[in-house]
């Protein structure tokens, strides 16, 4: 002990064994001094060290009774350290101490200014070889904690063993420690700038969890995938165009299908890839979308409430299967869109909350910094870190997993300080308004980034309000987006079907009052998994009448749905009438299916998703008032509406005509704007679908009647509770 007393100070011995040093590699590793080069390291489990140099093995003096071992030897030697356990057995490891910074000048730089973009390749655990030794880079923002280590199974979870180096310039804690690989479990244990030891911290960046209940993260390399879906990427833009068919199949993974005869568990992603892939595809829809895949504690939250955005939940597999996912599902045709909830995180004890001791990534004030709502916290988006780190994000997913699109959940909560606020809940912003200015600059700025670095994605809106040009670009005055949903049309639509017919003359405006401003914004009409919880019952439960009225009702909603302008989305089992109201505990009612009625609407799904694909009419204009004129939009009394829907071609346009009683209609004279043989594409009251079949013969040929300020009319019989689609024969 006297001669390793000379080799330290005794307050810097006792600061690293109480793990309360604020500078461990000033201490630990390798020191050149005069004569030679004290190394110094802290061992708790060993009981004796020695260090391995070329020349020999030398024991360590210990300078600690806790586990602190310094030695002196001649030069600079390469050496590696051999520990002796109280319980005999022995240790060869590399001295974390001895290795060189992990984060480079110009990153520390970028990281302190905001401004790295690619933060995911340098912070949280990276695999790496640093002099010729493999084991893993550890870096954390961090800036107000007075010590970071990192824990683990490999340290018996001891936060003495690997505390971090601290870059003052951004506030980042690193640390490269050898011999640590893939799979190993971790955390960050970090005691505040008072002296308070907080909860141990899941990684913020890192790549993978542990499967829920358990909150540890996971080393995992990333790596270079071998993807197999270059054609899919090289025609991303085409696909995901405004101009484009875009058909969005919304998707649970853990209530999708289960495995009954396995515990009920929910497929993985392995499974997914070609289970769902092979449905999806036969269905016709063009693209799927997740509820969000990243990692989250809570699964009654269905990933909306998530603490590891840059982690897909374990709870289906590791990283690289849901890669695999994805490329399965772009081999077959079918984009790949995710959830990504930017707008809130949880207060978990081991997530972002409180994360240094400070309000680091959310706001101090409650005002500004907790969602009512959810109990959740709200992002400090002023904050230049802050907003990197969600950046980073949104490139990360488009980047590592390939993914096509990002739909941006809970937009208007962001956009409002006073969202769900009473008054004084609130504090106005500089100009003494509701808008959150930061929020706002936010967005704009994370849909330039990913349309700049990813041209072929998407970003798609969830808000709810009137707030203007939401999918209007950014040098236009708008927020960014490629899309936004029609919150407002599904309300309005819904309310409508849901009326018993004989009302319906009385709330005919509700099915027309979108055309008003239906081209605001590029939208998409959901039918979402938000219109299927919470007491809500299924779309098919909203549907009146006795059960052959309730089919013909969702049969006629759908094809009212897929043939108004605006992309598609309909959530998981509402394309075979699913009955109950959607539990995420469960699977889908798969049983349903051997109902024809059931089996019906999917047919009727699958039809329409292809006439939706091949007739350009439904999709080229779909955000463009040349794609849509109203036929006849007042004929209330007989709840029958009638439209055009149009291509670039002039010539090439459909006629769609919507009974919405269980009246048949027959005789029911409508202009058109061309002569000829008008063929029934499709009619939601055919037999195939489940319906009386009545029908106009194959089609009908026009008269030479002016009627609705055309040329030209057709006489049709239409159906009960239907809609049905004609097209000119050139």
């Amino acid at each position: 002990m006297p001669e390793a007393a000379k080799l330290i100070r005794s307050s810097d011995a006792d600061a690293i064994a109480r793990g309360r040093h604020g500078d461990p590699f000033a201490v630990l590793g390798p020191h050149a001094v005069k004569g030679g080069t004290v190394i110094r390291t802290f061992q708790p489990q060993a009981r004796t060290v020695f260090v391995l140099a070329a020349d020999g093995e030398t024991e360590m003096s210990r300078a600690h009774p806790d586990g602190l071992f310094a030695v002196k030897l001649k030069g600079s030697p390469a050496y590696r350290l051999r520990a002796v356990r109280h319980d005999g057995g022995t240790e060869e490891l590399d001295d974390p101490y001895r290795f060189p910074p992990v984060l480079g000048d110009l990153d520390v730089h970028l990281l302190a200014e905001g401004t790295h973009l690619r933060t995911f390749e340098k912070l949280g655990a990276q695999v790496r070889i640093v002099d010729g030794v493999a084991g893993v880079d550890f870096a954390l923002w961090a800036p107000n904690a007075s010590r970071v280590s990192v824990v683990g199974d490999f340290n018996g979870w001891d936060g003495r063993r690997h505390p971090m180096r601290l870059r003052h310039e951004a506030g980042m804690w690193e640390i490269f420690i050898p011999g640590l690989g893939q799979g190993a479990v971790y955390k960050y244990e970090i005691v505040a700038s008072d002296g308070r030891l907080l909860p141990l911290k899941a990684d913020p960046y890192g790549h993978f969890a542990e499967v829920p209940p358990k909150t540890a993260s996971v080393v995992w390399e990333l790596g270079r995938r071998d993807w197999a879906d270059a054609d899919w990427m090289a025609a991303q833009k085409a696909r995901n165009d405004r101009h484009a068919p875009i058909s969005i199949y919304e998707v649970h993974l853990g209530s999708w299908r289960r495995v009954p005869e396995d515990c009920n568990r929910p497929l993985s992603y392995l499974e997914m890839a070609d289970q769902l892939g092979d449905y999806v595809a036969d269905l016709g829809f063009t693209h799927v979308e997740f509820l969000p895949i990243h990692e989250h504690p809570f699964g009654g939250s269905w990933g909306y409430q998530p603490v590891g955005l840059f982690a897909p939940t374990s709870r289906y597999g590791t990283p690289d299967e849901f890669r695999t996912l994805v490329d399965r599902l772009h081999q077959k045709g079918i984009g790949v869109i995710i959830d990504w909830v930017a707008g809130h995180f949880p207060n978990d004890p081991h997530g972002l909350h409180h994360f240094d001791g400070t309000h680091l990534y959310e706001h101090e004030d409650p005002r500004l910094g907790v969602h009512k709502d959810w109990n959740t916290l709200i992002y400090n988006y002023g904050r230049s870190e802050v907003v990197n780190y969600l950046y980073a994000n949104a490139l990360y997913w488009l980047e590592q997993y390939h993914v096509d699109g990002l739909r941006v959940d809970a937009v208007a909560s962001m956009l409002y300080l006073d969202y769900s606020r009473e008054p004084g809940e609130w504090i106005p912003n500089r100009h003494g308004g509701n808008e959150n200015l930061e929020a706002i600059d936010f967005l704009r700025r994370m849909n330039m980034l990913v349309y700049a670095e990813h041209p072929g994605a998407m970003t798609i809106a969830e808000e709810s309000t009137a707030w203007p040009m939401v999918s209007r670009p950014v040098h236009l005055g708008g927020l960014g987006f490629g899309y936004k949903w029609n919150m407002g049309w599904m309300h309005d639509t819904l309310r409508y079907f849901s009326k018993d017919p004989i009302h319906r003359r009385y709330h005919h405006d509700s099915l027309t009052f979108a055309q008003l401003y239906a081209y605001h914004e590029n939208f998409v009409l959901p039918l979402s998994h938000d219109e299927v919880v919470h007491g809500k019952g299924s779309i098919f439960g909203r549907m009146p009448g006795d059960p052959w009225q309730r089919f013909a009702n969702l049969r006629a909603y759908y094809g009212f749905m897929w043939t108004q302008p605006g992309k598609k989305l309909l959530f998981m089992g509402q394309e075979f009438a699913q009955q109950s109201e959607w539990n995420e505990d469960a699977s889908l009612d798969w049983h349903l299916l051997g109902d024809g009625r059931n089996e019906g609407v999917m047919r009727l799904i699958r039809d329409l998703n292809r006439l939706y694909r091949t007739e350009p009419a439904l999709h080229q204009l779909d955000n463009e008032p040349a794609g849509f004129a109203w036929i006849d939009c007042n004929d209330r009394d007989n709840s029958v509406l009638t439209w055009l829907r149009k291509g670039f071609d002039p010539g090439d346009f459909l006629v769609v005509a919507g009974n919405y009683t269980p009246m048949v209609r027959d005789s029911y004279r409508i202009g058109v704007p061309e002569p000829g043989w008008y063929r029934e594409l499709l009619n939601t009251d055919s037999e195939w679908y489940g319906g009386a079949n009545i029908h106009n013969g194959g089609g009908v040929h026009t008269e030479e009647v002016p009627w609705h300020g055309h040329g030209f009319s057709i006489c049709l019989r239409l159906p009960p509770l239907a809609t049905c689609v004609f097209k000119r024969e050139r």
